[in-house]
């Protein structure tokens, strides 16, 4: 028994023990451990050192002849491997913050090489460009402290890390979260260069494989079994900040619950940029709201099929713009003498119900973000939400160059953005959080069933003593799930449509708003623009160029969707003079019951001419549709011009 001995094998994914004897030879040792890892006798290669030197080969010599002693560590590397050694083992790799770091690993301690951890898949722009960043905090010398000379540093000037809590936490309005890249930094700095970082996305589900007992509910064990989750404050989030364009965006998204007082829902159309008010921060910039078909009430929200959803999608890809997050309204009018609305979402009852949450986390689980330091390829959401409520005290506050949105152009509403954790978005993914009937701020954790496994889910409170108590999360408080998100409006608006003119919005046929033929003709004979790529830059007007159903335009609007994009009126004019827009001028000019003389400025960009009074006409202050031969709205008896 004294012979017998253990050697541990060190690989790329692990680190497994090995029986042998002292008196067994180096090729029956090799077989072993072939076996062990899965490789056959030509696969690997073992060396006594970290750094590939004294290869073990495949000979008679004994373990005790080759010095190898009981505890030993040896290092295998699978042969015609591209990953080097300093990749796979070696800590002492420098970092280079000029590239993204690739390296992940499992959620136990074993190392994975970063080549093998992480697939190769194109991540976002915004999260290329970021990781290219420096991203440090540069500080100016301290005339007071520093007691060195211009060129020197010390702790009172030293670059601060762009997670450091304490910079954040002094900023003003202080920054609970750190951005997500800052948060990829910590993971990724100090000596070990992020070997042992993890990005791994929870899973609430039973493992699938595991041959050692029968299905669930029959048989369940450790393997298998997902982990306990306890809820805590996400210290990171995807996006650091939403800024919406100009006020028009919201505004013309504010006037169907101002004309109805049904709720209202929608989709926000934008891009990522970078926030630079916070270290390697981002933006989620909104250009454009498309609002599905919905039936809506005071009180409730139903999302109905949409037909159009792929051809809005292309159009916006093709405008360089994708969809960013969503926005809904929770207002109910208090007084409509003064305009107010009430104050209903607080610290005292709640800022996300458990139902938006679940939403949120449905959308967000849709809109995953791409990430390479996860093996699933995916990590997180940049997928935003926005809710427009009341607000008790409105103060415009300023900063950098952008106003918080402290209400309308009335002062009225106020606009708060949001995302869920990630952990949350496990929850709603592997369908295990509900909301409470009764208590919208309460989620509740699913108990298991026969059909479905569901761990054990957690959160810490403080009693009445002021002790850390664990409490299972059935019920649970949906502000263990909510990461809160700067929303404001830029001091100076930018205009990615620069239309003056409203063109109907989509889908509000309960307000006789509808987008036809009509409704075109109405508003290019009410553009006073003589620049053609002004009158079509409008989002609306372009989602029905392509959708509607007498000559859809799919096919032939991509020079006008590039033309709006780069803000380039030549190719506008271009398009211009395709027989699709003479043919849109004529059905324009048959429907509202105009001669084509009338729409001219549409085909030579002219002045427009005044409608035939034998046609309805829509008014310019309210939109409401009047009967012909009036000189004054029948809906505010403002005058027609």
């Amino acid at each position: 028994m004294a012979d017998n001995i253990i050697i541990r094998v060190q690989s790329p994914d692990g680190m497994r023990k090995i029986p042998a004897t002292k008196r067994e030879t180096a090729a029956a040792f090799l077989k072993k451990v072939g076996k062990e890892f899965g490789f056959n006798s030509n696969g690997f290669s073992i060396y006594l050192n970290r750094n590939k030197t004294g290869e073990i080969l495949s000979q008679n010599k004994t373990l005790s002849l080759l010095k190898i002693k009981h505890g030993d560590m040896l290092y295998l590397y699978p042969s015609g491997s591209s990953v080097s050694s300093g990749e796979i083992m070696d800590t002492a790799t420098p970092h280079s913050s000029s590239s993204l770091p690739s390296t992940s690993s499992s959620s136990s301690s074993s190392m994975i090489p970063r080549s093998h951890s992480a697939p190769h898949i194109p991540e976002d722009e915004i999260d290329q460009y970021l990781a290219k960043q420096d991203g440090k905090i540069y500080r100016n010398r301290d005339p007071q402290l520093c007691r060195h000379g211009s060129l020197g540093k010390c702790v009172h000037c030293v670059p601060l890390e762009p997670f450091d809590e304490d910079y954040l936490n002094h900023l003003d309005p202080p920054v609970k979260h750190m951005s997500f890249h800052a948060y990829i930094r910590k993971l990724t700095g100090g000596s070990d260069k992020g070997k042992f970082a993890a990005l791994e996305n929870i899973t609430c589900k039973i493992k699938s494989g595991c041959e050692g007992h029968p299905p669930w509910p029959e048989g369940i064990c450790t393997k298998c079994q997902p982990s306990a989750i306890t809820l805590n404050r996400q210290k990171y989030r995807h996006v650091d900040n939403i800024m919406f364009e100009n006020h028009t965006i919201a505004d013309r998204f504010l006037d169907f619950w101002r004309k109805t007082g049904s709720q209202r829902m929608g989709y926000l159309y934008g891009r990522y940029t970078e926030h630079k008010d916070i270290p390697l921060g981002i933006r989620a910039e909104v250009a454009a709201i498309y609002e599905p078909p919905q039936n809506a009430t005071q009180n409730s929200l139903e999302l109905l099929d949409d037909p159009k959803a792929a051809a809005v999608e292309e159009i916006a890809a093709k405008l360089g713009l994708r969809k960013v997050g969503w926005i809904f309204t929770d207002l109910l009018s208090e007084d409509t003498r003064i305009g107010t609305v009430r104050y209903t979402r607080n610290k005292d009852s709640y800022y996300l119900s458990a139902e938006e949450c679940i939403t949120a986390g449905y959308f967000q689980n849709q809109h995953s973000n791409p990430c390479r330091l996860s093996r699933d390829g995916h990590f997180g959401s940049k997928y935003v939400s926005v809710v427009a409520k009341g607000k008790c005290l409105l103060v415009n506050i300023v900063v950098c160059s952008c106003v918080l949105s402290a209400g309308g152009p009335d002062n009225q509403v106020h606009f708060e953005g949001y995302q869920v954790s990630n952990q949350c978005m496990a929850l709603v993914r592997d369908e295990c959080l509900l909301p409470c009937r009764d208590a919208p701020e309460l989620g509740y954790a699913k108990e298991s069933s026969p059909e479905q496994y569901v761990p054990d889910v957690f959160y810490k409170d403080k009693d009445k003593f002021g002790n850390d108590v664990t409490f299972l999360a059935r019920p649970l408080p949906v502000e263990y799930l909510i990461i809160d998100i700067t929303t404001t409006f830029p001091k100076d608006p930018q205009y990615t449509f620069t239309s003056t003119q409203r063109f109907p919005i989509e889908n509000r046929d309960v307000l006789g708003e509808t987008q036809d033929f009509h409704s075109l003709a109405t508003y290019l004979s009410q553009c006073t623009s003589t620049v053609f790529l002004d009158i079509v830059s409008d989002f609306h007007l372009l989602l029905f160029l392509v959708t509607n159903e007498v000559m859809p335009l799919r096919d032939s609007i991509g020079l006008l969707l590039d033309a709006v994009k780069t803000s380039n009126e030549d190719l506008a004019q271009t398009w211009k003079k395709s027989e699709q827009w003479a043919t849109i001028e004529q059905l324009c000019s048959t429907v509202g019951g105009q001669p084509p003389s009338s729409l001219e400025y549409g085909a030579m960009g002219g002045p427009s001419v005044p409608a035939s009074s034998s046609a309805m006409w829509s008014c310019l202050h309210c939109t409401f549709m009047n009967q012909p031969g009036t000189e004054h709205c029948e809906m505010c008896s403002l005058p027609r011009s």
